[in-house]
């Protein structure tokens, strides 16, 4: 059987599936944005440093290494550790942003190092990396996550119920599991809290991680302790002490919307109903 000959459109119908910017680039121009997306270049880091066994008072050193434009921050700050200060110190595990181990303030925001490009923080000019704000640090853009982690602990972050353990699951509905199904997907990163004003001058304050970790469980239909969460951020320097400035909102790296979480427990709290 004789080969069937290619169609006069088949060009144009491989185009079709092309975006339209695409398929009215002329060739040099898609050669140029090809070129910028592949060539590497080099990328100053800022890095705030601190060893206390050697230093009174953090400092900043500059470091300079060659990256592609689709490598990540943390590529980079690999790149200073492996290849030029072996002690630079920071938190980094899955490198996918699940685990939340290495956010850190990456020009002045709360970010995950392994989800921020390097082409997309200004690159062309310095860098700056430092530990995230109102946690004390143990070295370099290491921070004590302990007082974080405490503040989760006190909002029982954990399902609560009664009577004998049951013999199936406990069922939910969609629309019940869709009550708290945003404040399920925080990975304790800190970024929020960490980026809260109140939290930088008020150590007391729970933070709004804490109050996300609450809501979870508050608005499970399955749990019986809302009330007790409730009171525990009816507290002073619980639910009351956010100013509503959606730092939280806007440093999350899951894309949770902190302050809408807030409000709703402030609600709760309000009329007694969940």
């Amino acid at each position: 059987m004789a080969a069937a000959e290619p169609s006069a459109n088949a060009e144009h119908t491989q185009d079709a599936f092309l975006p339209s910017s695409r398929r009215e680039m002329p060739e040099a121009e898609e050669h140029r944005r090809l070129e910028r997306v592949s060539k590497s270049f080099d990328i100053t880091l800022k890095i705030r440093r601190f060893d206390p066994d050697r230093d009174t008072e953090p400092h900043w050193e500059n470091y300079t290494v060659s990256v592609e434009p689709t490598d990540r921050l943390l590529d980079a700050l690999h790149k200073v550790k492996w290849e030029i200060d072996g002690s630079l110190t920071f938190r980094r595990s899955c490198a996918h942003g699940i685990c939340g181990s290495d956010a850190m303030r990456i020009n002045g925001r709360n970010r995950l190092a392994c989800k921020t490009l390097v082409r997309d923080v200004n690159a062309e000019s310095e860098v700056t990396v430092e530990p995230m704000k109102g946690l004390p640090v143990l070295k370099d853009l290491i921070v004590d996550m302990e007082p974080f982690f405490e503040a989760y602990r006190s909002v029982m972050p954990y399902l609560v119920t009664s009577g004998n353990e049951p013999t199936r699951e406990r069922l939910q509905t969609p629309e019940q599991r869709e009550r708290f199904d945003d404040t399920t997907k925080c990975i304790l990163c800190a970024a929020c809290t960490t980026s809260c004003p109140v939290y930088w001058s008020d150590g007391e304050y729970f933070g709004p991680q804490a109050i996300v970790g609450a809501h979870r469980f508050i608005f499970d239909s399955r749990d019986e302790a809302a009330e007790q969460r409730l009171e525990i951020l009816n507290d002073r320097e619980g639910v009351w002490r956010c100013r509503t400035t959606f730092n939280c909102t806007e440093a999350c790296p899951r894309g949770i919307e902190v302050t809408k979480a807030i409000q709703e427990v402030k609600r709760a709290l309000i009329f007694r109903r969940v």
